[in-house]
């Protein structure tokens, strides 16, 4: 969760993530939030989040939620993207790599 400074109808508001979405929807619901207020875009899951008055920041950090500074959660966030976009793209990277070196193995054989 970062930092509340992002200012919208007269309140503070903060982003609130998690590792995965499964985890993000769970502690959102054990926290009162409605599904709804999910935020995502298609094929973009590190972007994944809910939007929170700092209020509700709050008891979200007596839950257990994980402050982080603005700076942090860019971190975080790039470094998701470049786990899933590799894992999304290695196996197709890792085939043709494959092939080929079992393709020198049985000619040098």
């Amino acid at each position: 969760m970062d930092e509340p400074i992002w200012s919208w109808r007269g309140r503070r508001w903060c982003h609130l993530t998690a590792d995965s979405t499964a985890e993000l929807h769970e502690f959102a619901a054990r926290l009162g939030l409605r599904r709804a207020s999910f935020q995502s875009k298609p094929g973009r899951p590190w972007h994944d989040h809910y939007d929170l008055p700092i209020q509700v920041r709050e008891r979200a950090l007596r839950m257990g939620a994980t402050p982080l500074t603005t700076r942090e959660m860019g971190r975080r966030q790039a470094t998701l993207r470049r786990s899933r976009q590799r894992a999304a793209i290695d196996p197709l990277r890792r085939a043709p790599r494959r092939e080929a070196r079992e393709a020198g193995r049985q000619s040098a054989g």
